[in-house]
């Protein structure tokens, strides 16, 4: 069933739309990821898709039955909201359904009257009918697990909202959501405000339910974990992909070099033509030269591929330390109960050490007592010899918004550098052009973000100690940090609660739970595989719900799409959305598909090709064909892989 359907959808804020000509449709049970650069025009989509704002010109159609919903960002609660009053408030029509029937068995009890007792066992039957149907006898416990998954516990239940912090409102916000489990629901960044251990719930619990979702995520990790297709937003077009986020960037290369290919090849051919044309036009040859300057008139330009976003970060070329750069011995460090106790680790040059954990579990209290910004109730920490200490809080407090980001991001200790320098190094995080002379108040998270970055980068520290570094970046930024971390020579502790970003980076992690700390060599993957086998081997008759524990990494990507649906009952599968087949069936027809693929990007490349207009439209259409009827077949063949 079409839930939605978007036609030519164009939006504009000044000369150069931020939309153009977008259509696509969505369709019950889709888990759709929408990704593209910070300003891409992401936010503007989905808030089109929900009515809060309207195209310029083109149409958003819905059945009139289906209800769409965005995930709302920081909202004013009335002082006298409780978490709970909030949470039920998502599945209000219920709780109604529910008092009804409460009302109507009260009145049943009491009545006399044999007409009204006909009349009211009849609403009550019909009332019950509705509660059986939504399954609403046990809502009660939906709220728990809901308000659990996301990290509340019952004590907080009845806890005025105005009183817990930004990010905890934020996910009861989501959790409201959830229950209210609109027919499609747009999630803008759900992920910002939850800890690993509540992000993983939260996979679990949207790969399992049957409503359509379009999420906007720069979480890879959760991307991969939740989405059965992608959406590319870039340079205010859509491109649809088939597959989940590690799917689209392995179709995104092979489509951006096929298009490539074929724009070099017809400029070829173009260049060609107009030297032809300009040597002969008045010569014996004139009358070849006037046709091919109509045919030339008449071919269809192929359109350059977009770019995807370049950065080229660096934290240069630190100076060496000696052979251990921290030596912390028994840091025991609380407000009014410890945070951690009896800490004891020493970090050597060149560890790049990862740091996890749940919200609140004290891991930004750790970093700043290693910095010595905190005293520690009990032990030591001692810097080594030549250490010079990068510091990025996720706060941004390090880079001052009443100056401009040159200004900000110059080192205090260094003001010989010059601007023009800055304004270079601020280009390779990404920032260019007349941003660098706002100030610094006035930038988006993620611009602020990087004026932090460079900062450090300016520097020149041997220890970088970073709290949720990734934060306010886009996946392409990310990318790029994560390649200038790799090569940086220096030494790295830092924060994160993206695993993808934690995999990537760390050699050595440190997981906080309960009030204790473990140190674990190897990344998150390697953290997560221990942690089962643990499990495994203490629980050998008991298998651990799905929900409870920690996805792998994404595995290396092969010549089929990756199963992404992992519910939180293994159990229960979701409906079939397509006709049954056998996956051996679909993937022999995969394989022929493929084939002709390869078949019409060797076309492509032929340059006798490109001196038809006709045939080159003609063989790009078949292409658009024939990755379309792939996409579909890969959507089949995960259906398939999951539910036959």
């Amino acid at each position: 069933m079409i839930l939605l359907s978007v036609r030519d959808v164009v939006r504009r804020f000044d000369a150069e739309p931020v939309l153009k000509n977008v259509s696509f449709e969505v369709r019950a049970g889709e888990r759709i990821g929408l990704v593209g650069p910070n300003g891409a025009g992401k936010t503007t989509l989905l808030n089109i898709l929900v009515g809060d704002d309207d195209p310029d010109t083109g149409v958003v159609e819905k059945p009139p039955s289906v209800e769409v919903a965005l995930l709302e960002q920081q909202l004013e609660f009335a002082p006298d909201r409780t978490l709970i009053r909030e949470a039920r408030s998502g599945l209000g029509h219920l709780y109604e359904l529910q008092d009804r029937s409460h009302e109507l068995a009260e009145r049943l009890a009491s009545e006399q009257d044999a007409g009204q007792l006909d009349r009211l066992h009849k609403q009550f039957d019909h009332v019950q009918h509705e509660l059986d149907r939504l399954d609403a006898y046990n809502i009660d416990h939906r709220v728990d697990e809901v308000l659990h998954g996301l990290g509340f516990e019952p004590d907080e239940y009845d806890r005025p909202l105005t009183s817990f912090s930004g990010g905890q409102q934020n996910r009861v916000i989501l959790a409201r959501l959830l229950l209210r489990a609109p027919d499609v629901m747009l999630l803008d960044e759900p992920t910002n405000h939850l800890d690993i251990e509540a992000t993983e719930w939260l996979e679990s619990y949207l790969s399992g339910c049957p409503q359509a979702v379009i999420l906007v995520s720069h979480d890879r990790y959760f991307l991969d974990r939740v989405t059965t297709r992608t959406f590319e937003l870039m340079s205010g077009r859509l491109t649809d992909y088939a597959g989940n986020f590690t799917a689209y960037r392995r179709q995104r290369e092979e489509r951006v070099k096929v298009l490539q290919r074929t724009f070099d090849k017809q400029q070829e051919f173009i260049a060609k033509t107009e030297d032809f044309i300009r040597r002969n036009k008045a010569g014996q040859k004139h009358a070849q030269a006037t046709d091919r300057e109509k045919k030339l008139a008449r071919l269809e330009a192929v359109d350059r591929p977009p770019e995807e976003p370049s950065l080229s970060m660096t934290f240069g070329d630190p100076s060496r330390t000696g052979d251990w750069v921290i030596d912390a011995v028994g840091l025991t460090k609380g407000f009014s109960t410890p945070l951690f106790t009896n800490f004891t680790m020493r970090v050597h040059r060149g560890d790049r050490i990862g740091i996890f954990g749940p919200n609140g579990s004290g891991k930004t209290t750790l970093l700043r007592t290693l910095l010595g910004e905190l005293p520690p109730d009990a032990g030591t920490v001692r810097l080594g010899t030549g250490v010079k200490v990068g510091y990025y809080d996720q706060q941004l407090s390090s880079v001052d918004p009443e100056l401009d980001a040159i200004e900000a991001s110059r080192p205090l200790d260094n003001l010989t550098i010059t601007p023009g320098y800055m304004r270079s190094l601020l280009g390779r995080f990404g920032l260019s052009g007349e941003i660098v002379f706002q100030k610094v108040g006035s930038l988006s998270g993620g611009e602020k973000s990087r004026v932090a970055l460079t900062k450090i980068a300016a520097a020149n520290v041997n220890l970088l100690i970073l709290d949720e570094p990734t934060n306010h970046l886009d996946l392409w930024a990310r990318d790029a940090l994560e390649t200038a971390l790799r090569s940086f020579d220096g030494t790295l502790l830092f924060v994160s609660h993206d695993r993808y970003f934690l995999d990537r980076i760390a050699t050595n992690v440190i997981v906080f739970t309960d009030g204790n700390w473990k140190h674990h060599h190897g990344n998150y993957s390697d953290f997560v595989r221990f942690r089962r086998n643990i499990q495994e081997e203490t629980q050998p008759a008991k298998e651990t719900p799905a929900s409870k524990q920690p996805a792998e990494a994404p595995k290396a990507e092969s010549s089929r799409p990756a199963s992404n649906n992992h519910s939180a009952d293994p159990n229960q599968k979701r409906r079939r959305r397509l006709p049954y087949r056998k996956v051996e069936d679909l993937e022999q027809e995969i394989a022929e598909w493929e084939d002709r693929k390869e078949q019409l990007q060797t076309a492509m490349a032929d340059p006798d090709l490109h001196r038809d207009g006709n045939r080159v439209k003609e063989t790009m259409a078949r292409f658009a064909e024939t990755e379309t009827r792939l996409k579909d077949l890969y959507a089949h063949w995960e259906e398939a892989i999951e539910l036959n």
